[in-house]
């Protein structure tokens, strides 16, 4: 007993001993600040050190010579795991305060919808109470739940006490509309709110003009806010200009300024705005920034009267933003926009354009708060980078773009831009600037001096059920369907300065191919900014391996189907290779506006699929009577397309560019019609009584032939429904689960028709579809597949093909399961072959 009692001491002390070795030698080792402060320095340096690293660190400090290398790197581990959590506990802490930010402005929401549910119960009751009483009907006059802004001219404000006064009326009227119920807001269709969303927007129709609304959480403090958002062209791409008169200290800390802006006219076939406003920034006495406005009656011109005749005096009744200070850091925004842009000044076909809430919530509120909130991005870090530039330098190419287009399409005077073909009969509107240099600016480091000028030829025309994203998307993938390369090339060369430079320009032979390189986009990918490449080789023998790309900065924006009263552009400009950031830029390009209709208007009954040319004969003004006028009151599935492309020009040259000039925008205008009718909703399905390809029968006698073909070689039918004849046999066809093509039997066998679903397998249209060859579809195994097959085609009349890859326009893989290969003849005649026909089965993209 004693002796076991002895061996289970020996045994405690033995383990004991063992377990303060392992302390000793393990993870549990006490260091001393000036071991921690050692280890700290490296840490910074190098979180992860290596197995060498490491023991380097020993010999080379002695106060770390007792510690062992495993004992070193186990504190780094846990060093690194702290650390991980640190920032993670952060993120959180950062996602609660935006989500109780986020929460406390969807409760202050639901609050002011209650209100306002209730007001419009109450005023409901008030309205069955008067339609009851006769008297009072024949007194009562019509009820508006919006504000009234009295009118105020620039003569009640020639005081600071004038001014004042105006200010808080303004301020008063702004307060009521952002957290009130003095607007019937309603939520913007397709902009739900939510923790990643923007923000939560509304729109109304219901009050005096147009009104948008928008409510927002941004990591930026409330005068940076005020900031960005007083600077209008920064932000706002319709903003000409805004220049600031007079500036007026109140007495509660604020300033009360008095202000004219002049905006841009998005299209050829309406005058641009102007507007006189009050502008009144002050801080309340909870702490909240507001900026307010308001627009003042009067005939002031502005500073240039020469050039008032190109604007129409719009009004700006009570707007603003209202930024509340978060705890821990940003600011809750409220921004209204509420406009009365007189449509009675454009043609009746373009009004939808000036009456729409959802076009002003697109172009300034919503894109207020996205632009403030890539500002925050950029200034966290947390915009990448491309190719070396700053975020802030794409946003300025971006801006020099899109101002550049705006210049063009305008054309105003005291640019320097004046008309060639004022007669109004023209289509195609020619006009010079020969004082502007390729930047639009001032800067004569910037401008091309060499060059005569600028010359700019634009149109607008009508486009009906063509969805705008659609067609942006369709001319930005498809640029050989409606660009001349070698148009492109001369505008290129004008901008280079070497020894190819215009207007020696050797020639150049172009593949149509067009590489996309994405320098960067917005936060939420509503526009992109890129640079394309488009392929060419000289034709000259000492320059045969000299390439001459063409290369093109551009912005594409409204390829979203589903967002709202959003305005579709594709805008491109010649840029050298290596552009520098003052790089001088000429931009041309397309701009697509939908004419949303308004509510109780009439809806769109006409089934003519034309697209429509508005730029002659339209009248300006209520009283415009013409074929175009009597086809606007149909405004639904409407959009109006403008096209505005530059060309630098020597002064010896003007009349010859003007021409060519006029030529090609007339060939890309038919290309865009030949390109709207195969992707409008109607156009696009074979159903209508039209041919797919010159010399092609129409697509019901080639539906016809195809399934007979199919039935003739293969003993069943392709369909199943051996009954179906004309429009129903084609309707089947064209909805046909398989991925069907027919190629012509040419020396450079091209596709003539495909059904819908081999239109998605190929990522094209009807239109593009023609340019494709057989043999692009098929990688190298299918080919060589297909080729060895082929004399067994030809001989029986069909094939089978085994399962493979082939590719779609898009440069996507797309795998099938089986194909099917057979001859289709006339009807009757098996004699002559009209072409080939695939069947891909159960096709879907790798």
């Amino acid at each position: 007993m004693a002796m076991a009692m002895t061996q289970q001491r020996e045994s405690n002390s033995s383990g004991g001993s063992s377990i303060d070795k392992h302390l000793d030698s393990g993870k549990y080792v006490r260091y001393t600040a000036e071991q921690v402060e050692a280890l700290e320095r490296v840490y910074t340096k190098c979180p992860k050190p290596s197995s060498m690293r490491r023991q380097q660190l020993i010999r080379e400090c002695p106060i770390l010579s007792n510690i062992e290398p495993k004992q070193i790197k186990v504190w780094f581990q846990n060093r690194r795991c702290r650390e991980k959590q640190r920032k993670e506990a952060s993120q959180l802490q950062t996602v609660n305060r935006k989500l109780s930010a986020m929460n406390k402005l969807l409760m202050e929401e639901n609050n002011r919808l209650q209100k306002q549910v209730s007001q419009l119960v109450s005023e409901n009751g008030y309205m069955r109470q008067q339609l009851h009483t006769p008297s009072a009907r024949a007194t009562d006059g019509s009820c508006d739940s919006a504000v009234t802004t009295p009118q105020h001219s620039m003569r009640d404000a020639n005081d600071p006490a004038g001014f004042l006064s105006i200010a808080e009326e303004t301020l008063a009227e702004f307060l009521s509309k952002a957290t009130g119920t003095a607007v019937d807001w309603v939520q913007m269709p397709g902009m739900k709110p939510g923790p990643e969303s923007v923000g939560i927007f509304a729109i109304s129709e219901s009050c005096t003009g147009v009104a948008a609304r928008a409510c927002g959480l941004v990591s930026l403090e409330p005068t940076k806010v005020a900031e960005i958002l007083k600077d209008r062209p920064s932000w706002f791409r319709e903003c000409r200009s805004l220049e600031v008169f007079t500036t007026v200290p109140a007495g509660n800390g604020g300033t009360i300024e008095l202000v004219y802006t002049q905006t841009y006219a998005p299209t050829t076939l309406a005058p641009a705005r102007d507007f006189w406003t009050l502008r009144y920034t002050t801080t309340l006495g909870n702490g909240n920034l507001v900026v307010c406005e308001r627009s003042l009656s009067g005939s002031g011109a502005g500073p240039n009267a020469a050039a008032a005749s190109q604007f129409v005096r719009a009004e700006v009744l009570s707007s603003g933003c209202l930024i509340r200070p978060c705890e821990g850091g940003g600011s809750i925004i409220h921004i209204v926009d509420h406009l009365n842009l007189q449509a009675w000044s454009v043609p009746e076909v373009m009004r939808p354009l000036y009456e729409s809430a959802k076009m002003v919530a697109q172009k300034m509120t919503i894109a207020a708060l996205r632009y403030i909130r890539q500002i925050a991005q950029e200034t966290s870090g947390e915009v990448v980078y491309a190719l070396g530039r700053q975020p802030a330098v794409l946003r300025t190419f971006s801006q020099r773009l899109s101002r550049g287009f705006n210049n063009a399409v305008n054309g105003f005077n005291d640019d320097g831009w004046s008309v060639l073909n004022c007669d109004g009969v023209e289509d195609v509107i020619i006009a010079v600037n020969s004082t502007m240099n390729s930047n639009g600016t001032s800067n004569p480091a910037s401008s091309l001096t060499f060059f005569g000028g600028i010359l700019c030829a634009k149109a607008s025309m009508l486009l009906q059920n063509v969805p705008p994203s659609v067609l942006i998307r369709f001319l930005r993938e498809h640029r050989s369907e409606w660009a001349d390369f070698n148009v492109d090339a001369y505008s290129a060369a004008a901008l280079k300065a070497d020894s190819y430079a215009y207007p020696g320009m050797r020639p150049i032979k172009f593949t149509g191919n067009q590489i996309i390189m994405p320098l960067g986009h917005t936060i939420e990918h509503e526009e992109m900014l890129e640079v394309i490449r488009l392929e060419g080789h000289s034709l000259a023998q000492e320059d045969a391996f000299v390439s001459r790309d063409i290369h093109l900065l551009q912005i594409c924006s409204g390829i979203d189907e589903n967002a709202v009263g959003l305005c579709s552009e594709l805008i491109f400009a010649p840029i050298n290779e290596m552009f520098p950031d003052d790089a001088p830029l000429v931009p041309s390009g397309f701009r697509i506006i939908p004419l949303d209709s308004k509510p109780g208007d009439k809806k769109d009954v006409t089934t003519a699929n034309q697209t429509l040319n508005l730029t002659s004969g339209l009248d300006v003004g209520p009283s415009a009577n013409n074929a175009a006028g009597d086809a606007s009151s149909c405004y639904s599935n409407r959009s109006v397309l403008t096209i505005a492309f530059q060309f630098p020009f020597d002064s010896s040259l003007q009349d010859n560019i003007a021409l060519m000039a006029i030529q090609y925008v007339r060939s890309v205008i038919s290309s865009v019609q030949r390109i709207a009718m195969a992707i409008s909703p109607s156009g696009i399905n074979p159903a209508i009584d039209a041919k797919s390809s010159p010399g092609s029968p129409e697509a019901l006698t080639l539906a016809h032939w195809i399934c007979q073909s199919y039935s003739y070689h293969l003993g069943m039918e392709l369909l199943r429904f051996d009954a179906l004849v004309g429009e129903s046999m084609l309707k089947h066809l064209w909805h046909h689960q398989d991925a069907i093509l027919c190629c012509s039997l040419k020396s450079l066998p091209v596709f003539v028709f495909a059904n819908q679903a081999g239109l998605d397998m190929m990522e094209t249209t009807l239109v593009a579809l023609q340019d494709i060859t057989l043999d692009k579809i098929f990688d190298e195994s299918g080919r060589k597949t297909f080729f060895a097959d082929f004399a067994k085609l030809m001989q029986q009349g069909f094939t089978y093909l085994p399962s493979g890859i082939c590719m779609s326009t898009m440069g996507r893989h797309v795998s099938y399961e089986q194909a099917i290969a057979w001859k289709v003849y006339a009807e009757g005649d098996y004699n002559n072959v009209h072409c080939l026909a695939l069947s891909f089965i159960n096709w879907s993209f790798v």
